[in-house]
């Protein structure tokens, strides 16, 4: 039961990290009025602008996995209370 709660932690987290991505880069597009700056290869894009894009992106993902991670925590612990009240 452990493995499958941790699968689906790792299902949510990346449906989450998909779903933040996709918010983020909405997000920029409707702010600064560019697409978001996804290739950091790209020279047309500023340096400024590829840098605070990666910021935010990373720091959605450290919020997202963190989430993610207590709350499969949580879960497991109250499976495991669970399975020793019966």
């Amino acid at each position: 039961m452990n493995v499958l709660i941790k699968l689906l932690g790792l299902v949510v987290g990346m449906g989450a990290g998909i779903a933040a991505n996709k918010a983020l880069e909405a997000i920029w597009s409707k702010s600064t009025g560019k697409p978001a700056p996804k290739d950091a290869t790209n020279l047309e894009d500023s340096l400024p602008g590829v840098v605070m894009f990666a910021f935010a992106g990373g720091a959605a993902g450290a919020v997202i996995h963190v989430l993610t991670q207590r709350a499969t925590k949580r879960a497991m612990t109250k499976l495991q209370k669970t399975a020793d009240e019966v």
